[in-house]
């Protein structure tokens, strides 16, 4: 369900802003993205597993909310995200 380290690292190699990256927008972003698409997966299978739901909505919203700022704040980032 979670994201494996050697997996995360390649998210992050290739969302990476420089070398030494690991907490911009769009490095937070897409670790997100994969994690919700795993716990998206894991829903369709376990239909009454609430707390994996509520946990799923959160990082939607966490997700959106970084979205908004990277949109406020640097549109051109946005957009080649």
């Amino acid at each position: 369900m979670s994201v494996t380290k050697e997996r995360k690292g390649e998210i992050i190699k290739d969302f990476a802003i420089n070398s030494n990256d690991t907490g911009s927008v769009e490095v937070q972003v897409a670790v997100l993205t994969t994690r919700i698409e795993n716990l998206t997966n894991h829903l369709r299978t376990h239909k009454k597993d609430v707390s994996t739901r509520r946990g799923l909505l959160g990082m939607v919203n966490r997700r959106a909310r970084l979205l908004r700022y990277l949109k406020r704040s640097d549109a051109k980032r946005y957009q080649a995200l």
